[in-house]
């Protein structure tokens, strides 16, 4: 076979057409959670607390999906650099088998567990039934998230990633033309934009599946034959259980943070609320980062395959600096337009007097974010996802949910409730000062030591 494109094509021009399709189908999934919020909004304000409330198992499950992913889709494009088609199919096989397990433990969780979890949070009954009923429905049919993420990620590990535009647009697309429909024509409610969302991710799992049968030649997965490899399986959790950590952790730190915003601040749930439209619109700006970082990946991996540092170090610095591009144009608008992205959400009085602020102190942490994510990928790439996971507890857990709890507390015996939010720009700085550390030796012992061929 001849050489994949993305050990020969020129570096940028390669970041630019691996990440660009990731990008655009990361800014529609964005566009559809912004959307599915404004819609759950316009019923009401304690409809849209009740989706914020259950983000962190949401965001969890997607975590186990995409993190799995992470290793599968690595070591797929190292495989591939190294001409070992036959392992490529092998990590492949597996990576699909562990997303059908995955699926099963969340579709348990949602029948049995998701009214505790919502329970433990808050104590007025609308949140809880709606929160409840959200979650029964996207954890319960959550085979397509998980089978969409793992066969998109198949697509990218071969470099065809203009793919999962079709993929992850047509979910999302079609989820915002069903939201409305189930919701208020149907009279679902939460419910109905449950129903929509898995509807749409159901029906982006068959057209990624059919897109890999028919377009991706590289790797011809069969399962009529398959047999579990311990050996793969960990090889793929190597490197993918410290993303999914890293994600369970922000789903930890969500949920903490709701309990403190409720607990501790003067606004209560109306602040849990403000903090779940945060993460809905930080999505539009993170989500392509993330979608760069799915795009520069394999790239990384292929070429360390290869054996090829010059082209894994460019690749590395444009992704910073896309990245960061992202990031200031994110700060930007928090800083100056915050009234008007709440007001997508129906905003109350009480919405905006504690949102607005609320953006604009954590837009701070932007400057910070976009180079800790893109090295994040250089990390995955070669298989030390665990310095990703490192800076990811530092941030989240030992420095972000404390300073959180302390200003919070502080903040209430002074009448300053807009203090608790400093903690974001305050974990950010920590994040990228321990991120560069460990990256410096990555460089020193991994990169550094490749004959560049």
């Amino acid at each position: 076979m001849t050489e994949n494109k993305m050990g020969i094509m020129p570096v940028n021009k390669l970041v630019v057409t691996m990440s660009a399709p990731i990008i655009v189908s990361m800014l529609v999934q964005a566009l559809y959670n912004i959307v599915d919020s404004v819609f759950v909004g316009m019923i009401n304000e304690q409809s849209l607390t009740a989706v914020s409330l259950a983000f962190p198992v949401q965001n969890l499950m997607i975590g186990f999906a995409t993190g799995t992913a992470v290793g599968m889709n690595a070591l797929v494009s190292r495989s591939l650099g190294e001409k070992n088609f036959k392992r490529a199919n092998a990590v492949g096989e597996n990576g699909v088998f562990l997303a059908l397990l995955s699926f099963i433990a969340f579709m348990i969780f949602g029948i049995f567990g998701s009214r505790l979890f919502m329970r433990s949070q808050t104590e007025i009954d609308y949140i809880i039934s709606n929160g409840t009923n959200y979650l029964q429905v996207v954890c319960g049919l959550s085979v397509g998230i998980f089978f969409e993420i793992s066969f998109e990620r198949l697509l990218q590990s071969t470099g065809r990633t203009v793919y999962t535009l079709f993929t992850q647009g047509s979910g999302a697309v079609l989820n915002i033309i069903l939201d409305p429909i189930f919701i208020f024509v149907l009279k679902m409610g939460v419910r109905g934009a449950a129903v929509a969302t898995v509807i749409g991710q159901i029906a982006a799992a068959v057209i990624a599946i059919l897109i890999n049968k028919y377009k991706n030649p590289e790797l011809t997965l069969d399962f009529r034959k398959f047999r579990p490899s311990g050996k793969l399986i960990g090889e793929i959790y190597k490197i993918g259980i410290p993303s999914i950590i890293m994600v369970a952790i922000g789903s930890v730190m969500t949920y903490l943070m709701n309990r403190i915003l409720i607990l501790y601040t003067p606004g209560k749930e109306t602040s849990a609320t403000v903090f779940g439209a945060y993460f809905k619109l930080n999505s539009f700006f993170f989500m392509p980062m993330f979608g760069l970082n799915n795009g520069v990946v394999p790239i990384i991996a292929y070429n360390y395959g290869a054996r090829k540092r010059d082209r894994m170090m460019k690749a590395i610095s444009l992704s910073m600096i896309y990245a960061e591009a992202f990031c200031f144009i994110g700060a930007a608008l928090f800083l100056l337009i915050p009234d008007k992205l709440l007001g997508f959400f129906s905003a109350s009085e009480q919405m905006l007097e504690i949102g607005v602020p609320a953006l604009r102190i954590i837009a701070l942490s932007f400057f910070f974010a976009g180079i800790c994510i893109s090295l994040g990928s250089a990390f995955q790439s070669l298989g030390k996802s665990i310095f990703s996971m490192i800076t990811s507890i530092i941030r989240q857990l030992v420095v972000l949910v404390p300073a959180a709890y302390i200003l919070a507390r502080y903040g209430m015996n002074v009448g300053n409730q807009d203090l608790v939010w400093w903690c974001y720009p305050i974990a950010e700085v920590f994040s990228l000062a321990v991120t560069l550390i460990c990256f410096r030796r990555l460089k020193r012992n991994v990169i550094d030591r490749i004959e560049d061929e």
